[in-house]
């Protein structure tokens, strides 16, 4: 039996959950975060920290769902962030596994930095199911 996809209220629901706990787990507000669905599901968290080699930049987490998780620093507005590390074991990692990545790479370990992300990219229906547990409402 096939699922329908899932619409985009409850996929921005169950992500906006989703990324306000690896907020909590990481020590950020959830006023540094936003979520988006359009052609790409995205989340964004600024990161109250800045990186040696960039000191004058931002660091924030980003993710979408084509590679996940990605450990960033803010650079111009016209040019692409630049990344120090992914998360690439899983698309939706636990809150506590993302945040022991952000430590991991803050502390100078940059776990997966060379990799592409996760190897498949999950249809809308298997990252809502991923997402589920975060939903207050599950159904």
């Amino acid at each position: 039996m096939e699922h329908p996809e899932p619409d985009t209220r409850t996929l921005e629901r169950g992500l906006g959950e989703y990324v306000r706990a690896v907020a909590a787990a990481v020590g950020v507000p959830a006023e540094s975060t936003t979520v988006e669905i359009s052609d790409t599901a995205t989340a964004y968290l600024g990161l109250p920290r800045r990186w040696l080699d960039r000191p004058d930049h931002d660091v924030m987490l980003v993710w979408s769902e084509r590679r996940g998780w990605s450990l960033a620093v803010e650079t111009d507005p016209a040019d692409d962030p630049v990344v120090i590390a992914r998360h690439a074991d899983d698309l939706v990692p636990s809150p506590s596994a993302v945040a022991q990545f952000v430590a991991d790479a803050v502390a100078g370990h940059h776990p997966g930095q060379d990799s592409p992300g996760p190897a498949t990219a999950a249809t809308r229906t298997s990252l809502a199911e991923k997402l589920r547990p975060y939903l207050h409402d599950p159904r």
